[in-house]
């Protein structure tokens, strides 16, 4: 069956129709072709270009094939068709009769796909806002658990300065919450309804458009048909949010490995998370970590792909946007997938104080708090600046760390030095209670941050109900 063989005479090619076929995709569509075909039939009715019988006829139709599909989840296997929409027409025509053929009146799969990619949007968006409700609940609750541990901060990956473990844990946590508004921002885009624009030009049926809009859960209604057949910026903006949440994951993921390392230590993986090698019995590989990391990369190859198809078309369908959903179910599903994984992962990570507080005393992470407290006492910053580095130098060369150093020995270097600026070189916790400024590392301001990541997670888990 073709919805469109009236203008040819022969058939096509096989290799071609194996080519041109979505059916194996768009398949997942089913649920939601068959919700917009019945309000759309109950439209058409109303705009009297249905008879009440025939409305009818087709409501009834439709609601035993959902009926079907929802018994059977393996309802595709051995079907064959062009698309998801010629599945449903010649399925209705078999239970129905020849009243199907009037389920086209005014639209075409143009805007019947447009409704359903946009509804698929909606639901993935959500979707995807309770899988990142899991992570961030995850890492609230293991910075709630280890409030107080002292990590080394890095930049460049060399040390830098102490800070919480659960400071750190809050980054990434504002790094996904973020998502989660990108998620939002996504779905709000999303939210209008392209049904009744037709092909292209509109309908010539007097359908009511906010009233289908309703019905469908729209918040309104498309303003332009040329454009909303053709649009699939939701598709691009729902990869977008996919591809930059595997970018936040990938880090996190790369931090994990590093820190699970024997040279960092700080942190161990779960045996359920990692796996072994077949050759060397000692390894515990963090493989779960590396896939994560893997496949942000093929989350940000669909989006790439999908922007590439995009750039030239003209106004207004064109046949090049069937590729977009192969690359939307995939970014999504990888993204499902790697948050569950990293949710679970994040729940049962065992962190190593004592390696922790080992590294602190090394890589000189005081030295800018050297230098804080020199300005505190007249030092302009860039000589403070100078003298520690210069102490610094004198300790790498000599192989020590300010531990290590007597006071005439610290002297040569800093003329001011005493046992306060001693107190204020070997003290990583002194060093994050001074940083109390909003966002800052201190106790008191990590406290303040669990406290509303706690109220976040709990008003967003609530919000998605």
């Amino acid at each position: 069956m073709k919805l469109w063989g009236g203008r040819f005479h022969s058939r096509r090619d096989p290799q071609f129709e194996k080519f041109s076929e979505s059916f194996s995709l768009d398949q997942r569509f089913i649920l939601y072709d068959l919700r917009v075909n019945l309000a759309y039939v109950k439209a058409l009715g109303r705009a009297r270009a249905l008879k009440p019988r025939e409305v009818q006829r087709l409501s009834a139709g439709l609601a035993g094939l959902r009926r079907e599909v929802q018994r059977h989840p393996r309802w595709a296997r051995g079907q064959a068709a062009e698309d998801v929409h010629t599945w449903v027409e010649a399925e209705l025509a078999r239970r129905v009769g020849d009243v199907a053929r009037k389920l086209r009146t005014g639209r075409s799969r143009n805007d019947l796909v447009a409704t359903e990619t946009r509804l698929y949007v909606k639901d993935a968006t959500l979707g995807l806002e309770r899988a990142l409700a899991e992570t961030l609940a995850a890492l609230v609750r293991q910075a709630r658990r280890h409030a107080k541990l002292i990590l080394p901060g890095y930049t460049h990956l060399q040390p830098a300065q102490p800070i919480l473990l659960s400071h750190y844990l809050l980054a990434y946590f504002e790094m996904f919450y973020r998502d989660v508004s990108r998620m939002e921002d996504c779905r709000a885009r999303a939210d209008e309804l392209p049904m009744g624009a037709g092909a292209l030009a509109g309908s010539t049926y007097a359908i009511n458009r906010e009233r289908l809009a309703r019905e469908l859960g729209f918040a309104r209604v498309a303003r332009n048909s040329l454009d909303v057949t053709s649009d699939r910026d939701a598709v691009a903006e729902l990869l977008f949010a996919c591809a930059l949440c595997m970018v936040h994951l990938s880090r996190w993921a790369e931090d994990l490995i590093i820190y699970s390392s024997p040279g960092f230590g700080y942190v161990e993986l779960a045996d359920a998370y990692s796996t072994g090698s077949s050759l060397m019995p000692q390894k515990k590989n963090p493989d779960s970590l590396e896939l994560i990391r893997g496949r942000a990369g093929t989350v940000l190859g669909k989006l790439t792909g999908l922007l590439a198809v995009m750039k030239g078309l003209p106004l207004a369908y064109d046949r090049d946007l069937q590729e977009d959903k192969a690359a939307m179910f995939a970014g999504v599903d990888t993204t499902l997938e790697a948050l569950a994984i990293a949710a679970r992962v994040t729940a049962t990570l065992r962190f190593h104080p004592e390696r922790m507080k080992a590294m602190t005393g090394q890589g000189f992470l005081m030295a800018t708090d050297l230098a804080d407290e020199l300005v505190r006492r007249g030092v302009p910053f860039a000589e403070a600046h100078e003298q520690v580095g210069k102490l610094v130098r004198h300790c790498t060369a000599e192989g020590k760390t300010f531990e290590d150093l007597s006071a005439a020995e610290a002297g040569e270097f800093i003329p001011q030095w005493d046992s306060k600026l001693h107190a204020v070189a070997v003290s990583p916790e002194r060093s994050v209670a001074r940083r109390n400024v909003t966002g800052g590392t201190a106790p008191k301001q990590v406290a303040r941050q669990i406290e509303r990541a706690e109220q976040l997670v709990a008003e967003l888990q609530h919000k998605l109900k």
